[in-house]
């Protein structure tokens, strides 16, 4: 068997949300800017506005990063400062050495990217991601200060609206205008910049199976967003194994297995699975740790072989921190996806923060 895993960055990989991070660099109302375009993304993503994916809050954000003079440079400064997920580098050094090819597939501008990459010696060429080109876009602007007016009373507007922001319709019309009527009548095409999101991330596993010569059913892919379900969805539709790994009410659905858990070494127990019988394999251990996981929280040294490897074993024997949650989301009917979701976005919260809050 091909051993092909592809995962999501901001969530899986690191708990930073990149773009979130830079704009909070522009003062104190950028927090709540990012928010408010990060839940018109939910919406029209949610709508299905045609021509729009999941993620592209990262085009969106553009005007606002040109508005106060953030550039590439702060960008990889904020990256800098970002965390790896516990147990990110154990499980990328492990699965290379066993000879997996780990792609990322992220929305996350390639400044960041390539810099978590970097971190975890993941080559540049397996990494596809949001290019970005903040110098190019501003020479693009015809008459600056017409264009930065326009966007600073859009970005007055939009701070209001973060006391409103579980209005959907409310932002709806105001975002609708300031991006499809107001800035395409400036020249400027904010979906210009092509973020990997949604359909994209479809698309990016499509075709590094066909690169590889290998079926879907071939292949792991992780996430934890609605950036990610598209590409969850394509996976597990086909038979391959896609795990929610903190996932929200957007991932969840989407996927068939979910990893709930501070630390994602504990991935190496379902790659060793699959390896070992495919699809079968892992949804068998996967159910054993969910009908038995108060048992082996007790008892570690009583987890069968097949659901656990021998360094997780030692690892948990060795550690004072609590267990991984695994859920069999296949056989899971609407109440039990409920439940899986509150233990996720519990866990999501502690690991990631303040970006636990985006969709």
């Amino acid at each position: 068997m091909e051993r092909t895993i592809c995962f999501d960055l901001e969530g899986p990989l690191s708990p930073q949300d990149n773009a979130y991070a830079v704009m909070k660099q522009i003062g104190k109302d950028g927090a709540s800017i990012f928010e408010v375009l990060s839940r018109y993304d939910d919406i029209i993503t949610l709508e299905g506005r045609e021509g729009y994916e999941p993620g592209d809050t990262l085009a969106l954000v553009i005007p606002f990063l040109l508005l106060h003079g953030i550039t590439e440079e702060d960008i990889r400064r904020v990256s800098e400062g970002a965390k790896i997920v516990d147990g990110a580098e154990y499980l990328s050094t492990l699965l290379q050495s066993e000879n997996w090819d780990i792609y990322i597939i992220s929305t996350s501008y390639e400044h960041h990217a390539y810099n978590i990459g970097r971190k975890l010696g993941i080559e540049p060429q397996n990494i596809i991601c949001t290019e970005l080109d903040l110098e190019r876009k501003e020479r693009d602007i015809r008459d600056k200060v017409a264009f930065f007016s326009l966007i600073e009373q859009a970005e007055e507007d939009i701070i209001e609206l973060y006391s409103r922001i579980d209005e959907p319709a409310l932002i709806a019309s105001r975002l609708d205008e300031f991006f499809f009527r107001q800035l395409p009548s400036y020249g400027f095409d904010v979906f210009g910049t092509r973020v990997i999101g949604g359909e994209r991330k479809a698309e990016a596993v499509r075709a590094i199976a066909k690169e590889k010569g290998v079926a879907l059913n071939e292949v792991i892919a992780v996430g934890d967003s609605i950036t990610d379900y598209k590409m969850l969805e394509e996976v597990a539709t086909h038979g391959g194994i896609s795990v929610v790994f903190n996932g929200n009410e957007y991932a969840v659905p989407y996927g068939n297995v979910g990893l709930a858990s501070g630390d994602i070494r504990f991935l190496q127990i379902l790659c060793d699975a699959f390896v070992r019988g495919g699809k079968q394999e892992v949804m068998a251990v996967v159910s054993e740790w969910e009908d038995n996981r108060d048992y082996f929280k007790s008892n570690p040294g009583d987890i069968p072989d097949n659901c656990i490897t021998e360094y997780i074993r030692d690892f948990i024997m060795k550690q004072d921190l609590p267990l991984p949650y695994f859920h069999n989301i296949e056989r899971a009917d609407e109440r039990g996806r409920e439940g899986i979701i509150r233990i996720h976005k519990r866990v999501r919260i502690q690991v990631r923060e303040d970006a636990g809050k985006l969709g």
